[in-house]
This record gives C-alpha cells, structure tokens and sequence, in this order.
C-alpha cells in the first residue's frame, strides 16, 4: 500500500515539484495551499507523513503543527521554511516537529529525510473502540463515562466540577437539540432552583473553556435569541 503524504505549501512551483518527485518515488500525495485546507484534509485521516511550509498566508506552519499535534502526536511532521535561524529550527522541533528543511534544498536529500522520518515512525496500536453500549456518551472526539466521571476529549483527560459535568452530561443526551435556558436548568439544577438563569451561561462558558478552547472542531454553540446546542461533527 502506498504511504500518503500530505503537502502543505502555498508557492504552487515548488508544490508541484514536490508532488511529481513524490508521485515519482511512489507516494500517495495530495496538497494544500493554507491552513484552513491543510487541517481540513488532515482530519480527514490517512496520512503517513506531513510536509508542511512555515510561512504560510493566514496561519502559520507553527499553529498548524500545534493543531496537528493536539490529535496527534505520532504522524512525522517535516518543516520546509525559507528561514534557517537556529531559533527558528529550536521553536519547530519543540513544537513537535520531527525533522527541518531549509529552502532551497536537495530534493535527494529531502527523500531521504522523509524515508528515515517514515523508517522510525512509531508504531501505534489501534484504540479500543470505545462505543455508546459501553457507557459512553460520544461527540465526535468528545466521549464522557457516566459511571467513572471520565471526560477525554482527543484522548486528553478533561477535569471538571460536578456541576460543570453534570451539564455536559445532559448536553450529550440531547446532543444536535437546541436546549433553552430554562431547559438547562430545571435538568442540571433542579426543579427547585429559583436563581437566575444566566447561570447557564457562565457554566456553559466555564465548560466551553475547557473542551472546546484548545480542541478542533468546537461542539458547544450558541443558538441566537433561544440557547445553546452541542452538535457532534462526523
């Protein structure tokens, strides 16, 4: 089976030329000119190898690597840059990074950092499927356990209070429905609540912060005028 390497680079010369000696060498490739597009088709799965240019038009080969790396920390990522600073090859490889490339380069020498990048890729065993009949309420990369008050989002452990965990249990029950607020807190607070309903707004904040702010795509939303709604995204 062909390896798959994904290119993420926006001078459409230098792209092309490194698809043909990739297609050439026998690589699967597919390219990417920005960020936007460069995520969206790495969270399509299946890639072996990400070739990613630093200076890129809207965001950064850095934020795109930090990205990357919040879901996955063993695809080899090798940057391509036209800066060839120390400080610049320091900050690339302490973000994950595996290997740097500095513009111009050797193309035979570029193969032979992504045969070696590619040679000492670990080796990940497949998860466990974790489904709904095993006690766990999912959203996309979202699950939660009823029973053990687990909360993981891309295999990261997310820590909160009963409260907030008690909210992202109901959201998760009725995930793609919009909840108002009145809703939100006769399940979460109880029927004998008589504080104020933005509450839910400030525990909705507090749990957005910690699931949603630092992890691709965001689930919780905002429902104009009516409340909020947790969609998962397939």
């Amino acid at each position: 089976m062909k390896e798959s390497i994904l290119i993420v680079e926006d001078e459409d010369k230098i792209a092309r030329l490194l698809e043909i000696e990739l297609e050439c060498e026998g690589y699967r490739v597919e390219k990417a000119s920005n960020g936007v597009t460069a995520l969206e088709k790495f969270r399509e799965g299946g890639w072996d190898l990400l070739l990613l240019d630093v200076m890129l038009p809207g965001m950064s080969g850095f934020e795109i690597l930090r990205r990357v790396r919040q879901s996955d920390t063993s695809i080899p990522v090798i940057l391509l840059t036209a800066k060839g600073s120390v400080e610049d090859k320091v900050a690339g490889l302490d973000q994950g990074a595996n290997d740097y490339v500095t513009k111009p380069f050797q193309i035979e020498e570029l193969l032979a950092r992504i045969r070696a990048a590619l040679r000492l890729r670990p080796v990940v065993e497949a998860p466990v499927a974790v489904t709904e009949d095993d006690g766990w309420l999912l959203a996309t990369n979202l699950k939660l356990n009823e029973s053990t008050r687990e909360v993981m989002r891309s295999d990261t452990f997310i820590d909160l209070t009963p409260r907030e965990f008690d909210l992202l249990v109901y959201m998760l029950k009725n995930k793609r429905q919009v909840l108002n607020r009145d809703q939100i807190v006769q399940a979460v607070w109880g029927y004998d609540y008589f504080g104020d309903t933005n509450v839910v707004d400030v525990y909705i904040r507090y749990v957005r912060k910690k699931i949603d702010s630092e992890f691709e795509p965001e689930l919780i939303h905002t429902v104009r005028g009516v409340g909020y709604v947790l969609k998962d995204q397939v």
